[in-house]
């Protein structure tokens, strides 16, 4: 089900990444933006049935399994857990006038989300990751 773990950073210039990414996901990926509730194309996508693995739309490296999105009511795309320990790196954020725990790529740095501690068993935890920071790779199998 996993991806072979980021090994090399992958890294561009600032004016690479808006070229690569376009204003809006470079907005999310590289300037700690939120898209908005409910207005991303994963955000109810679990309800289609399609099988595959959630990749970094920055970098391609896979970060969760469709097997571990769930339907959270919070409006972004959810997971209980990512595809392994080695894609994703957390970080605390204190913006807002909140303390939150950020979840980052950890090939390319791109902010992806947040991450809860009110989800689902068996982890409890809920990967709230915005859309626009993702690509679905559909699949028939994820081995």
């Amino acid at each position: 089900m996993s991806d072979p773990e980021p090994v090399d950073a992958f890294e561009l210039a600032d004016d690479e990444w808006l070229a690569r990414l376009g204003p809006d996901r470079y907005a999310v990926l590289r300037q700690q933006a939120t898209e908005g509730p409910y207005t991303g194309a994963y955000a109810d996508y679990a309800d289609t049935g399609d099988t595959g693995v959630y990749r970094c739309a920055g970098c391609g490296v896979g970060l969760f399994s469709s097997e571990t999105k769930y339907h959270s009511g919070s409006g972004w795309p959810s997971f209980w857990i990512p595809m392994n320990d080695k894609v994703v790196e957390e970080r605390s954020d204190a913006s807002h006038g909140m303390v939150r725990t950020e979840v980052a790529c950890s090939r390319c740095g791109g902010h992806l989300g947040h991450v809860f501690n009110d989800g689902p068993a068996p982890t409890g935890s809920r990967y709230c990751i915005n859309s626009l920071a993702l690509e679905f790779d559909r699949s028939d199998s994820e081995a």
